[in-house]
């Protein structure tokens, strides 16, 4: 029974082993997939999982709920007591600070790689040689036109994104992403402000005015009635009132920024203009192709469904797989920039760190056009046998690492079955002498 016992933990011991070695040596963890935020190239802040999406500057979030929470709770402290009413606008103004900071103002998924040109509507660079390696250089468009409501529209390419920007979008160098309809990125908020977040912008900075309105009026009514009820100078009733002269000075002050922000905007709405569109376009020198009447602008806005996210960011995204390129049968597509100067015969007139390859310096060009043709055929001879070489040795390569990794795992099995025979037989030993 005792011998039994012995053959049962020396069976089990081998198969902890090999397990052990198999799964953890040999075969890859299984890691949990990643969602798109986690991976995301903006500079953008998410919270709870990628449901709430920030600015980079998120911290000025905090500056601006001060700004409106102190002096409500000031003006609650003292004025709400009296009037015996509660202050909501207070409630609503902090709601639409959070949606305007806290929703994707209308991101544009960025691709992966650049987008294929079009041979036929493309033109090639000067040079036909090798330029930084790679020949010859086809450039991607820097803009195109597109045709709304009747006009021709001009949308630029993005580099970073290196997409094609749809009509009104921007990219913004703070959060690093393209957005949609494009009005400016707000450092009170910590977000920049586009087409899904507009209308909460929009309702946030009008109910702050009212409520900069509200807690002056009632304010200045309260030193008002001291005033009345115990007679004196007005300074002495303002140093019986010191909050309440504190909160006349601060939201006198804040009402003229924060006032004039809001009927700048106004008028935007009513020309369908975007603050980014307004300093850079000025569409009341020339007809707006956006236009579409005040009335309608004003119902659009605040009437219609917010469109849905462009990005799902708590979408898995699968494993990276190896990076693969396309190539033109005639060319080989890279991008460069509008600036950039070529140098026909000394290629990029920048240092690069890419070389012509070696196959290429060695090749002997004749002045005849029969000695080309044969320095041609045996170029091709020559590249054909290169590659035959190195699918080979990438073949022999490969073999090997099987090999190796055979080798490895044989003898991690042999050890584990050493190290546990070596357990069992001192066991039997002690037993026997028991």
């Amino acid at each position: 029974k005792i011998l039994l016992d012995l053959n049962f933990n020396e069976i089990s011991i081998r198969i902890r082993f090999a397990n052990r070695f198999s799964v953890e040596g040999i075969m890859p963890k299984k890691h949990k997939p990643k969602r798109l935020y986690q991976v995301w190239k903006g500079n953008n802040r998410f919270f709870c999982s990628g449901r709430l999406i920030f600015g980079p500057d998120v911290a000025s979030l905090l500056i601006s709920t001060l700004l409106i929470v102190v002096p409500t709770i000031m003006f609650c402290y003292q004025i709400t007591a009296k009037i015996h009413n509660h202050d909501k606008l207070h409630d609503e103004d902090l709601y639409f600070l959070f949606m305007t900071s806290s929703q994707d103002p209308g991101i544009v998924p960025r691709n992966a790689r650049p987008p294929e040109v079009d041979e036929a509507s493309d033109i090639l660079t000067p040079s036909m040689e090798w330029i930084n390696g790679q020949t010859p250089c086809m450039r991607v468009p820097r803009a195109k036109d597109v045709i709304v409501n009747g006009f021709a529209i001009k949308v630029k390419y993005c580099d970073t994104c290196m997409l094609y920007r749809p009509p009104r979008a921007s990219h913004c160098s703070i959060c690093n992403n393209c957005v949609q309809k494009f009005d400016h990125h707000c450092p009170w908020v910590g977000q920049c402000i586009g087409l899904r977040n507009y209308r909460y912008f929009i309702l946030f900075i009008s109910t702050s005015t009212f409520l900069c309105i509200y807690i002056f009026l009632f304010s200045t009514l309260n030193i008002v009635g001291e005033k009345n009820n115990y007679p004196g100078s007005i300074w002495n009733v303002m140093k019986r009132e010191v909050l309440s002269l504190v909160l006349m000075i601060y939201t006198f002050v804040t009402v003229w920024f924060i006032g004039g922000l809001t009927v700048f905007h106004l008028y935007l709405i009513g020309t369908n203009q975007t603050t980014y569109e307004n300093f850079r376009y000025r569409y009341n020198r020339k007809e707006n192709p956006y236009s579409k009447g005040i009335l309608r602008s004003f119902t659009d806005l605040f009437f219609s469904k917010t469109p849905p996210s462009m990005v799902n960011f708590r979408s898995q995204i699968p494993e990276e797989a190896p990076e693969t390129r396309s190539y033109s049968p005639n060319a080989e597509m890279s991008m460069s920039s509008a600036k950039e100067e070529i140098d026909i015969e000394n290629g990029s007139k920048e240092a690069s760190n890419e070389h012509i390859p070696g196959i290429l310096q060695n090749l002997e060009y004749s002045s005849t056009e029969d000695n080309n043709n044969n320095s041609d055929d045996e170029e091709t001879r020559e590249v054909d046998y290169v590659s035959i070489e190195a699918g080979e040795a990438i073949n022999r390569s490969a073999s090997m690492d099987a090999d190796r990794m055979t080798a490895a795992y044989e003898s991690a099995l042999e050890e584990s079955y050493s190290s546990s025979t070596l357990i069992i037989s001192d066991h039997n030993l002690h037993i026997s002498r028991t």
